[in-house]
Formats: C-alpha cells, sequence, structure tokens
C-alpha cells in the first residue's frame, strides 16, 4: 500500500484530458503519476520564494553583510538593458 488516501476531483475539457493523456505517455507515466508531479512541482516553483530559512549566527553574518556591501558593475549590463530589443518599436517604420 503507498500510504496514500487523499483524493483529488478535476473537471477538465476533452482537449485538456488529451494533452494530459498525450504527455504522461511521452513521459512513461500514468495520467495520475504525471499530473500529481506537474502540480507539485508547480506548486514547489510558486512557494519556493514565499518559504522560510533558517541559518545559524556566522551564516546570518555573512548573508547579511553580502545584503550590505554595495552594488558591482557588471560589465556589458548597462549596455544590454538599454539598447533596443526585437520588442521595441521599428523607428524606420512610418517612413516611405
Amino acid at each position: 500500500m503507498s500510504g496514500k488516501a487523499e483524493r483529488l476531483h478535476l473537471r477538465l475539457d476533452p482537449e485538456q484530458k488529451a494533452l494530459l493523456e498525450a504527455a504522461s505517455e511521452a513521459t512513461g507515466s500514468t495520467l495520475s503519476t504525471f499530473v500529481l508531479s506537474a502540480a507539485t512541482e508547480a506548486a514547489a516553483g510558486v512557494l519556493a520564494d514565499r518559504r522560510v530559512f533558517v541559518l545559524d549566527d556566522d551564516a546570518w553574518r555573512a548573508f547579511d553583510e553580502a545584503l550590505e556591501r554595495p552594488a558591482g558593475t557588471v560589465s556589458g549590463l548597462r549596455e544590454l538593458l538599454t539598447a533596443p530589443t526585437v520588442l521595441d518599436p521599428d523607428e524606420s517604420e512610418g517612413e516611405g
């Protein structure tokens, strides 16, 4: 016996079910295993930055010192963040 006693019931449309079945087949797992794994992974990702972490005194001091240090300069970062991207409007549009 696996020890799992809880059930979760879902309502989904045929397209959603077909997609989940295809993905579970592609990974070689059952539909239940695939859905549980994907949902658990998504839940862990959502909660990852909301978790409490504990540090001993030395680790806390090192962490705090790192936060207090002034930011350093990263080569090329300013140029990267200020350069035009493919999402920016093309300045040549509207000409002609």
